[in-house]
């Protein structure tokens, strides 16, 4: 880990490889948040609509449908598998006992978690892919976010843990969701890469955010666009929405400061 950069956010995994047994501690966190490029709010990333084959949780025994929340592989990120996240089973590997996912990265000291694979509800909502039709997956998703910021602030005792969801914005038609939160993530808003998005879909999406945004939550913007105007066309737009920017590459195997946009 860097120490010395002035960012003043950070979002890394809990882990340096993934593991349990690898997983940085107390010390290495409390160094990071008070390092000599300025004190620093560090979030831990954490996947909870899909599991991962490289975590401590990961049993080398199961496969799709055994355990019966555990779903397919993803075709676009072997190791990753859909999971059925209102399922108890896993939500005990995320948050509810002494050693789950969840406790670990509290116990660390982390300031928060940023959430990834929100948008599974489109997957096992009607009409997705997977085929199951749950009526109910989007209230599941969202239920699912609020029991965990309610673990981390109430049972555990950090009330102002940060909840940062990654994408699936349009869940800010529930006000308790967008209450839930500190922030919200987003890719690809403006940039698909280093080509722009339709008009249309980027304004679907700035109406989404913008909820969150007049709800006094942070609003972060990844968009993996490398092409100098670009990137300054991007950090210009997000800006002038109050958002915080970051460009990027999408491998998000480096730390990537761009000429002209320094944090400071």
């Amino acid at each position: 880990m860097s120490d010395n950069l002035s960012y003043d956010l950070l979002i890394i995994d809990y882990s340096s490889d993934g593991s349990d047994a690898l997983r940085f501690t107390p010390e290495e966190i409390a160094a990071l948040k008070d390092s000599p490029g300025g004190k620093k709010i560090v979030l831990a990333y954490m996947s909870i609509g899909e599991a991962q084959n490289f975590r401590g949780y990961w049993n080398p025994d199961w496969i799709p449908g055994n355990p019966s929340w555990l779903g397919l592989q993803s075709p676009e990120q072997p190791g990753n598998y859909a999971v059925q996240y209102w399922n108890p089973g896993w939500q005990d590997i995320i948050f509810d006992s002494p050693d789950s996912y969840l406790a670990q990265i509290i116990a660390a000291g982390f300031d928060g978690v940023y959430l990834d694979h929100v948008n599974a509800y489109e997957y096992w909502g009607p009409g997705g892919a997977s085929g199951l039709n749950r009526s109910t997956a989007e209230q599941d998703m969202v239920n699912f976010v609020k029991t965990i910021a309610n673990y981390a602030r109430t049972i555990k005792g950090k009330a102002y843990f940060g909840i940062f969801p990654q994408n699936a914005e349009a869940l800010s038609s529930h006000s308790d969701y967008v209450q839930a939160t500190t922030g919200i993530g987003a890719e690809d808003v403006w940039y698909n890469d280093n080509i722009a998005q339709s008009s249309s879909y980027t304004n679907e999406v700035l109406q989404n955010l913008d909820v969150f945004r007049s709800s006094g939550k942070l609003v972060l913007t990844v968009d993996y666009v490398t092409q100098i105007t670009k990137v300054d066309d991007f950090y210009q737009k997000a800006v002038a929405k109050d958002y915080v920017p970051y460009a990027t590459q999408r491998t998000l195997d480096v730390l990537t400061i761009n000429a002209g946009h320094e944090p400071d």
